[in-house]
């Protein structure tokens, strides 16, 4: 193992360095904050014996083609690993590996800063003040929905589902969920009930998503739902973002068929559907979810950790396949 070399995709947290020097790995990282170029990243995984992998990077034939036979582990430096195709690493024999549970209370807490901010239209408020058009305090001014005794509709009842249900419930929200599995732990505690999609729809005055990025999920909340939804009702997705059909929310929102949307991630991200960013009703994140230090410092150790496992011949902590 001594001096393999490990692509680092991005910039990230020392600790992810930090940890690959400590088992005699050679790091070596593209310094692009953005997504950087294909070309560069192909050109730079050759040879290379690991990759760390953000979730904008492809990891498909062309990638593990320009890698090579070196090429032993990805570690995507994400809970969701979308950008890669499992069948092709299982057929060349590379390992992937991702980082779960460890950004769960983080992205719960991003979840609520946007319920936050759009059900009290925190972010129409602050332009109405910056602008010098607020001429004061007013009865009608900026009205939005108040969360004690609404109905929190969660949409993917894991890890992160089930934390932002229990901030829901210091709210005095009811709590609705949609989920392949029932949570005992949603319903024996917070007194959650587990409901179809199309009640959950129907019923949520916040409406919040919490699924992977699978097809059976592409454009799970299209026109049909948004229609189906309250007039007043708030739409959060801090998933992945090609599970709401963008064109349709903005139609939607444009039309007031929903009162607001908080909106952590886009379907073609970092680009955002036309007419998105000139609505007033939505609040949209640059897909901050696990941006606090502790958690994107945990997440840059995990994945070292998962890289480091694998080239030392050990099972990794994470596997993905």
């Amino acid at each position: 193992m001594n001096d393999a070399t490990v692509l680092l995709t991005r910039p990230m947290p020392a600790a992810a360095a930090e940890t690959l020097q400590e088992a005699d790995l050679r790091p070596i990282t593209l310094d692009s904050e953005s997504p950087p170029a294909r070309e560069d990243v192909l050109a730079a995984v050759r040879g290379c014996a690991g990759a760390i992998t953000m979730l904008s990077d492809r990891v498909d034939e062309g990638f593990l083609e320009a890698a090579g036979p070196t090429l032993r582990v990805v570690a995507n430096y994400a809970v969701g690993f979308d950008n890669i195709d499992l069948d092709a690493c299982r057929r060349r024999g590379v390992r992937v590996t991702n980082t779960p549970g460890v950004l769960t209370e983080a992205t719960a807490d991003l979840t609520w800063a946007l319920i936050l901010a759009a059900s009290r239209r925190v972010v129409e408020g602050d332009a109405l003040v910056r602008s010098g058009r607020w001429t004061g305090w007013a009865p009608t001014l900026l009205r939005g929905l108040e969360l004690c005794g609404a109905t929190m509709g969660i949409l993917g009842a894991g890890r992160i589902g089930t934390a932002v249900a229990r901030r829901a419930a210091g709210f005095g929200m009811r709590i609705l969920y949609t989920s392949t599995h029932r949570n005992d732990t949603l319903e024996r505690d917070l007194g959650a009930e587990r409901v179809e999609l199309d009640r959950l729809v129907r019923a949520a005055d916040v409406l919040t998503l919490h699924v992977p990025m699978r097809p059976e999920n592409h454009h799970l909340i299209g026109a049909a739902e948004l229609a189906a939804m309250k007039p007043g009702a708030i739409l959060i997705n801090t998933a992945r973002g090609a599970v709401i059909d963008e064109a349709a929310l903005v139609e939607a929102l444009a039309a007031r068929r929903i009162a607001a949307a908080g909106l952590d991630v886009y379907e073609n991200e970092p680009e955002l559907a036309p007419g998105l960013a000139e609505l007033s009703n939505v609040v949209v994140l640059p897909h901050l979810g696990s941006a606090t230090h502790a958690t994107r410092d945990r997440m840059a150790r995990m994945a070292a950790e998962n890289v480091v496992a694998v080239l030392a011949g050990r099972a990794p902590p994470n596997a993905v396949a």
